[in-house]
């Protein structure tokens, strides 16, 4: 019965542990790539196989708005 204890219990402390360190990572990663592709608002582009010669047609827009990141704030 003592070698089942000390067999599981350094797998259920390293299961935790990777558990913690994966959840904090991904964490960090998704606030990173969050801030690094800012979103673009703009009119949505139409489906690849619709003609744009209807009466449905979409405008084009050029300009592209972005929002302003904290470091322009300093």
């Amino acid at each position: 019965m003592g070698m089942v204890v000390v067999i599981s219990l350094p797998l259920i402390l390293f299961s935790v542990m990777l558990g913690f360190g994966c959840y904090f990572l991904g964490r960090a990663r998704g606030r990173q790539e969050f801030y690094n592709r800012a979103q673009v608002f703009g009119v949505p582009t139409p489906p690849p196989d619709s003609s744009t010669s209807g009466a449905t047609a979409y405008p084009s827009s050029s300009s592209t708005y972005l929002k302003p990141r904290n470091s322009t704030n300093v």
